[in-house]
Formats: structure tokens, sequence, C-alpha cells
């Protein structure tokens, strides 16, 4: 493959709804470029782009796929992506890496919910976007409600390029506005006819190029006045108008295809490489630092990874793009996150599973290298010469589903640990966490479906049968008012005995609060605790009842008890213990002896100071159809949520609450069947709360219960 500069790079993704079409348009693509010879298809389980085994037994997309072809001059860089919404790492890191996007629309079912999240994440990262009406040869299509949902939905402005002439079953034929001629298809892989538009269709195509050159001349100045002017724009003036609307996201050009048959994809093509921007004129990217990045070949070289992929026989591949300078075979590249070296052994192209070797890749254009040993998602590869640059990262969503995890074998519970971390790096809206305070491995993901698939991955690849739990609560414990209590540790067995006797009040700790002047304070430790707030001890003692070496031991009984709650074995947090008085024995006493004796008065004092369970809060944010505004408010009313505001976000409504977490248990499910899944949520940790009385009274009973098993 010949080295493509910089201006003759296009990059785009392919997005929209599952079931749209966009990995028969990938097929399409790479057919029209040369990179195959003979079209795979979905129902055949041969594509290209949908190569991975859990993809072909669903016949869906679960992971992006980085593709290419060579057309009209131009490297045009493909990444299809999935339609879920589970999946939605896989289209940010793509959005984040192109330069535009083809949205592909299912004629027959118009604005769909993938169109719908696609659209979302497509307006974050400011991507242009030209839309492919697709499915127009089935009975039920119908492009003129999709147009109109596509500019009721998206306040765009919509610019019609193409229209089919005879929707439906049979469909064969479109008008191009722009060329003012008719595309005529017919069966096979034959080059479409170009000829007039028949009379029965100019009165329409007239009408519908007018309302588009408008369009056009509206988002230019100075194209305005030459319409003014001469009634019209001439093809050349319209397609500069477009590729500005295009590169500026005022316009949105919509073309017509049948992907099954590959009709107008090579249109489409066309109008990618002559009108899509290239890398360089569209805004540079930054690093962390505000440096810009300008596709410049000759500053030194730094390129993101965006992607990291494990390929059997392979290893891993990261893809990567480059955003200054060159990355070429046998260079020696510093990873800025972790400051480790890294040698380009070999460089590819990819096309799914294939790949062909090349030996550079420039400013602007996608690659791949393979066994990169300490490099992953999201690094930056740098030059020595700019090794600090860190290019700014993807933001990956947050998890919304969390499930605990096992093997099935204990024998296994290792290796599993292995995979998931591995599958982490490769997909980092996968999270894997071992609670030492649940005593939990916690997997996150975007969804139920997310982590099923994961779950269909490790048991069919890997062999490794796991289960999924409900993952357990991380409460707090705490006191509410001040108690005190005495214990007496006293141990006789022959020899040398153990004794010691601690007097012990406590109170809760509040920031900025009065201790009490019931004690003189002779000594403070404040201990601010790994899992969130304080632990403060006070030595009140005088007249050397208990002598000072003791004191650390005390503090290491109340920390025990601190980490195993009196109340549920939760973490307890924000407590003042001052020791007061105490006795000591002139041979017995000794450090286990005062570990014990403070253990156990702290835990009598906590259950005597009105001890409180708190539950982690989040703030909870959805974004949901007016529609169905209704039932997601009673709903969440359900959840024990607190609702903070709401308000209008482009065609959605956004509703603002609290909720507890032990509440959010499978919502991601719950919310798509309410909206048929139209609404999103994000959610982040806001607080720790107080528990409700009654369900403090059954975290109790449970733990009570569990304890008694457990004996």
């Amino acid at each position: 493959m010949k080295i493509y500069e910089t201006k003759d790079i296009r990059n785009i993704a392919l997005i929209g709804g599952a079931k749209s079409g966009k990995t028969t348009l990938a097929e399409d693509m790479l057919f029209e470029g040369g990179v195959i010879n003979r079209r795979g298809s979905v129902d055949d389980k041969n594509t290209v782009s949908d190569y991975r085994p859990i993809e072909i037994e669903r016949q869906n997309s679960i992971s992006s796929t980085v593709l290419y072809a060579e057309f009209n001059g131009k490297k045009i860089n493909i990444i299809d992506t999935p339609g879920f919404d589970d999946f939605i790492g896989e289209i940010d890191a793509a959005l984040r890496v192109v330069d535009a996007a083809v949205m592909t629309v299912n004629a027959q079912n118009g604005v769909e919910v993938g169109t719908e999240i696609a659209w979302r994440y497509a307006t974050k990262y400011k991507t242009p976007i030209i839309f492919t009406v697709n499915h127009l040869e089935h009975e039920n299509s119908n492009f003129d409600e999709t147009i109109r949902q596509l500019k009721t939905q998206f306040k765009g402005s919509l610019s019609v390029c193409q229209y089919p002439v005879n929707p439906g079953l049979g469909f064969n034929a479109v008008i191009d506005l722009l060329k003012m001629k008719m595309f005529k298809f017919s069966e096979g892989d034959k080059k479409p006819e170009l000829v007039d538009i028949p009379d029965s269709e100019k009165s329409k195509a007239e009408e519908l190029q007018g309302a588009m050159i408008e369009d056009l001349a509206s988002s230019d100045e100075s194209l305005m006045e030459i319409f003014f002017e001469n009634g019209t724009l001439t093809e050349d003036e319209m397609k500069q108008a477009l590729k500005v609307g295009l590169r500026d996201r005022e316009l949105f050009p919509v073309f017509c295809i049948n992907a099954k048959q590959n009709w107008g994809v090579c249109r489409v093509m066309e109008f990618i490489s002559n009108n899509a921007p290239a890398p360089n004129e569209m805004p540079p990217a930054k690093t962390t630092e505000g440096k810009e990045l300008k596709y410049d070949i000759n500053e030194p070289t730094s390129a993101l990874v965006f992607k990291s992929t494990i390929e059997s026989h392979l290893g891993e591949i990261s893809f990567f793009k480059v955003y200054n300078g060159e990355v070429a075979e046998g260079m020696d590249l510093i990873n800025a996150n972790n400051s480790t070296k890294e040698r380009i052994s070999q460089l590819f192209v990819m096309a799914g599973k294939n790949r062909e070797k090349v030996s550079k890749i420039t400013s602007g254009d996608i690659g791949a290298a393979v066994k990169l040993k300490n490099t992953h998602t999201n690094n930056t590869l740098n030059s020595p010469k700019v090794s600090d640059d860190i290019i700014e990262p993807i933001v990956f969503p947050a998890p919304k589903y969390r499930v605990a995890v096992g093997a099935k074998n204990l024998a296994d519970e290792e290796k599993l640990n292995v995979i998931l971390q591995t599958m982490h790096k490769m997909d980092q809206t996968l999270t894997v966490e071992y609670s030492k305070e649940l005593k939990q491995l916690i997997l996150g993901g975007q969804g139920e479906l997310h982590l099923n698939i994961i779950k269909w991955q490790i048991e069919n690849l890997e062999k490794i049968l796991m289960e999924f739990y409900a993952p357990k609560i991380p409460y707090r414990e705490t006191i509410t008012r001040s108690a005190k209590a005495t214990y007496r540790h006293k141990k006789q067995s022959g020899g040398a005995g153990q004794f010691g006797e601690v007097y012990m009040m406590i109170e809760p700790y509040t920031e900025g609060m009065e201790y009490t002047k019931e004690f003189p304070i002779r000594g403070t430790d404040e201990i601010e605790l790994e899992w969130g707030g304080k632990l403060i001890m006070k030595n009140s003692i005088v007249g050397g009842a208990i002598d000072a070496r003791f004191l650390p031991a005390i503090l290491k009984g109340v920390m025990e008890k601190m980490e195993e709650g009196p109340l549920t074995g939760s973490y307890a947090r924000d407590i003042v213990f001052y020791v007061y008085d105490g006795k000591m024995h002139p041979v017995d006493s000794n450090e286990i002896s005062f570990k014990l004796a403070g253990r156990h008065a702290f835990k009598e004092a906590f259950k005597n100071a009105g001890p409180q369970i708190l539950e982690p809060i989040y703030d909870v944010e959805v974004l949901v159809p007016e529609d169905r505004m209704g039932d997601v408010m009673t709903d969440l009313q359900g959840r024990r949520a607190i609702i903070m505001g709401m308000g209008a976000e482009g065609n959605y409504q956004k509703i603002n609450a609290k909720v507890p977490l032990a509440e959010m248990n499978k919502y991601s499910t719950a919310l798509s069947s309410l909206t048929s899944g139209r609404a999103m949520y994000s959610m982040k940790f806001a607080e720790y709360s107080n528990v409700p009385n009654d369900v403090q009274q059954q975290l109790l009973k449970e733990y009570e219960a569990s304890q008694n098993e457990e004996d």
C-alpha cells in the first residue's frame, strides 16, 4: 500500500442503530475499495467486520472493527461500530479519532434508539455526519417519513442530496440532486446506469434541489449573495457549500442506499472522498497541557492508542491514530503514561482480521502495531523529543450495571481474575475490582447485555464456567450520641496471664466540632480512614492508670472493630473515642490484653451510642423522552429517589435525582423496559446518608441471621 499524505486521508465511523445495515455497508465499501473481491453477508456469517465468534453467533456487532479502503486516490479508514448502548465505549472511542461519521438509518423504522444514541455521541465530539437511508427495497420503507423524523428529532439542517424514485419492493433508482441525474441500479455488482431524470420526476427534483440550494446558500454569506444574484448555485458551488457545511456541522447530507445489493454505496464513497474533511481540516487535538497537535509531519511523533484487542496467533493489537509526525517500523517510542520504551517492530493496516503490512503510518492516519509490551487503550506514544506530552484521553462512561462474579470451580478463581483484568485493558467500560470490604469480585459494565456477552466469551472461549451474584452494598456504620463502656479482659491459664481494663467514652465526629470538656486531653491520634471519614483517639488518662505504651494497642483493637462494624460488619466511620481510665497488672498486662479490652469496650459503647447504618447515595441523571417521563418518575420514586430537579436537554427531558445504590440493582434493564430502550442514564457517587429505620431493622435482622448460619 502507498503512503498517503494527510490531505488524502479520510477517517469515518459507521454509526446507527442495530440492524440498520452498518456492517453490510462496510462490506460494500471494502468491495468498492478493492480490499475484497467478493462481498459477504451478515446472514451468511462471513463479513469482514463481524468476524468474532460471538458476533457470528448473534449476527450483531459487539465490538468496533477497524477497516480501510482506497478510493479515488484517497485512503478511507472505516470504523464499524455496534448499535447497542451496552457497547457505547466502542462508539465513544471511534468518534474520538474519526473526522466524520456515516449514520445509517433504517427506512422501515425511521429514527430508532440506536440512531438517537449515536447522534448524542457524535454531538459530544462535534463530529460531522452524513446520513445514509438504507433498506429502501423493503415493502414497509418510508423515505419521506424518515426524513421528517430526522428533521424533527435532530433539529439540524438536513440537505437531501438524493431521493428514491420508487421505494419499496420495486426500488431500483434514485434521483441525485447534486448531479441532477438518475442512478438506475440492476442486480449483482454491476455499476449503476447514470441517466437523465424522467419527465415524471423533473418537477419534484427541481423543487427539492431548490430547497437544498437554499439550505446550502444559507450556510455561507458569500454563497447567499451569489444565490440572491443568480437564483441558484453551480454544482461546484454546491459541493463547496456541502464541504464547509458538513465540516462545521451546519449541514447533514442525506444519501440513499440499498446496502444488501451494494446500490448507491459507490456514490457515498465518492462524496466522502471529495467532501468529508481530512484530519488537518478539523480542529486539532490537544494534550492534557493544552498543546495543539495539528497533524504536522515535521513535528515529533505523537499518537493515541484508541483501541486494543487480542487476536489468536497474533497477540495484542494496538490501534492508534497519529496526530503529529509519523510512526515507522523499527522506531522507538515512549509511552508517556508510564514512561516505558516501545519498539515498533511491525506495522499494519487492518481490515477486520485481515492485515496488510506497511512501512509507516503518517499524520492523520490510523494503523496498528502488535505485541507492544506496556501500552494499552488510552496511552500516548511519543517521540523521545516530546516524551511527556499526553494526548487528552478518551473519557469512557462509568459503569451503570454491577454484578458480583465468581468461578463455579474455585480452582479457576485466579485464572478468571487474570482474564477479566485482560478484558478490562481491551474494554475500558468494563471494570474489575475485588472489594476487600464486600469480599466479592465486582464486575461493572454498561448493561446486562454487556456483562452477559463477557460471560459468554469466558465460558465459550476460555472454558471457565462462572456465576453472577447480586453485589453487596458497601454500607457504613456510625453513632449519633455519646456513650460510655468499661471492659476488663482477664485470662489465667497457667504461667503468665492476661489482664487489661479500659474505660472508654465515644461520641460522633463532625468537622469543626468542640470536644467534650469532661476529660483532660493529654494526646490525640487522628486517622483518615481509607473508606472515608475519621477515627480520633483522645488520651485522657490521669495518674498513670494505663501505661502510655499500651495506648497503641487499644487503638489497634478499636480499628479492628471499625473494619468490621458491630451492626452489620460494615466499615464504621466518624467516631471520637476517649480512653479516660483503666487498670493494669504489674505482671499480666500486655499489648494483646489491652487490644482486646479496647476492642470490646468500643463494641459495647457503640451499641449504646444510637448506632446508625449509612448507605451510599448516588447522583443519577436520566435523559428520557417526554412521553415516558411519568413512568420513569414513578419508578424512581419507588426506588426511594429524591428528585432534585428536571429540565429539557435537546429533545429529551432530564431528571436529576439522588438514589440509594441499594435500589439501583438492574436499573439499566428496568429503564430500558420502561422506555423501549430510548432513555439513557448516568450515575456517580454523591454521599453517605442515614438509611430509614425500617431498612435498618431489616439489615440488622439479615446480618444476625447470617451470623447464626455461620455459627
